[in-house]
């Protein structure tokens, strides 16, 4: 429920992306958002306000004048209170026609109307494009976009893939759930703004052989909601990956790797420019001294391959003892998965990682789940974050980061 007592009004214009918004209102709602949709003349060709109006539970919107059954209002002014009634006004599609109309403040429908009568300050404008590629690269389209976010509304830019005109490019309006997902971080408090935010998510996988090797049951769901939390508060954020299925969050640079030894290498040079570390992956603790480059066999009467481990390096420990975070330019945070104590091990983890703050779980209740519970361990104490989705904890968990950094200056 991101969006619990959230207004939306969805103003759809003309274009095929029209057939998208079914299943981006039922997400607005299913988040927890009241929808008002508005519908141009061009829009009502592609998808029926029938449709909208089932999905919303509210009757669609589409002209200015009285004698309209829907959009009427007491004193025959629907451009006025719709706008006025929304948390933010989203445009989705946002056709090029539209573009143009809101860079020269034409009111050729109740939708662009009641945008430029909207009070700016507190009612957002966000659009989501959609068009063909060329029309998406033209110049005077590009100049329009421009006067537009000037004017003070936001792009959410676009996809690229397949359009259905046939051509592959730029231009695609983006899927349901990545509007969603922008939607959703427009209204996150923006504490970490201005932060480079480095964050390792999920297990390595060490390999014996070609097809077999060391792994453990880390999903990568923790580490990937702290790239997202991270990401929603402002932060530019880079999220170095194991093997792990999960999707990419919007608006985060994404690296894969496979082996403890990749991800430090990866870490080591994000490091660089990250003002924060927070170490969330499960790396493996040991790898085979020496991998076979074949897959090894069974022999019948041999037994088992008996395998030499050495331990992998401490990607924590070596961040964390590095000129940046000694001189006070990197804030290191890690994480913990323990088994039992969790407080002792915490607190002797994060002394002897010689960080400002660890965070810890007990990994069999959180391996693979949804939801967690966590334990903060610091200098001063612990704090503990009550079981919730991992996206909620990793969301209180930004912001308990952006307030020790403010307080440490």
């Amino acid at each position: 429920m991101d969006l619990s007592g959230k207004h939306i009004l969805l103003g759809l214009t003309g274009g095929i992306a029209c057939y998208k918004c079914a299943e981006l209102c039922r997400l607005l709602v299913k988040a927890g958002a009241t929808v008002q949709v508005v519908m141009t003349e061009g829009a009502v060709r592609f998808i029926t306000p029938v449709t909208m109006q089932a999905l919303s539970g509210r009757p669609v919107a589409r002209s200015q004048w009285e004698d309209e059954a829907v959009g009427r209002t007491p004193d025959g002014m629907p451009h006025i209170h719709l706008g006025r009634e929304a948390d933010a006004i989203l445009v989705a599609p946002c056709s090029a026609d539209f573009i143009a109309q809101l860079a020269q403040g034409r009111t050729d429908e109740l939708l662009a109307l009641l945008c430029l009568a909207r009070p700016a300050g507190r009612v957002p404008l966000l659009l989501a494009p959609a068009m063909n590629r060329e029309m998406w690269a033209h110049p005077a389209l590009q100049r329009n976009l421009a006067q537009v976010q000037a004017d003070g509304a936001k792009s959410l830019g676009v996809g690229c893939g397949s359009q259905a005109c046939g051509e592959t490019g730029d231009g695609r309006m983006l899927e349901p759930a990545e509007i969603l997902a922008e939607l959703v971080s427009f209204f996150q408090p923006k504490p970490l703004a201005g932060q480079h935010v480095l964050v390792t998510a999920g297990p390595t996988f060490e390999a014996i052989d070609p097809v077999r090797g060391v792994t453990n049951h880390s999903s990568g769901k923790m580490g990937f909601a702290v790239a997202r939390a991270a990401a929603e508060a402002g932060a530019e954020v880079t999220l170095v990956a194991g093997p792990v299925s999960q999707p990419t969050p919007r608006n985060v640079r994404r690296i894969d790797v496979q082996s403890g030894l990749q991800m430090l290498q990866a870490t080591l040079d994000a490091s660089q420019k990250a003002t924060v570390f927070i170490a969330a992956a499960a790396v493996a603790d040991w790898r085979p001294a020496e991998p076979s480059e074949r897959k090894i066999k069974k022999t019948g009467d041999s037994g088992p391959p008996s395998l030499h481990f050495v331990e992998n390096p401490d990607i924590l420990a070596t961040v964390a003892q590095g000129e940046r975070a000694r001189s006070g330019q990197l804030y290191c945070v890690g994480f913990a998965a323990e088994s039992h104590d969790l407080l002792a091990h915490a607190t002797a983890k994060r002394q002897r990682k010689g960080i400002p703050l660890l965070v810890a779980n007990i990994g069999p209740t959180a391996f693979g789940r949804d939801d967690n519970e966590l334990l903060l361990v610091d200098a001063h104490g612990a704090q503990s974050l009550e079981r919730a989705p991992k996206i909620e904890l990793a969301r209180k968990l930004v912001v308990e980061i952006a307030r020790r950094i403010a307080a440490a200056g």
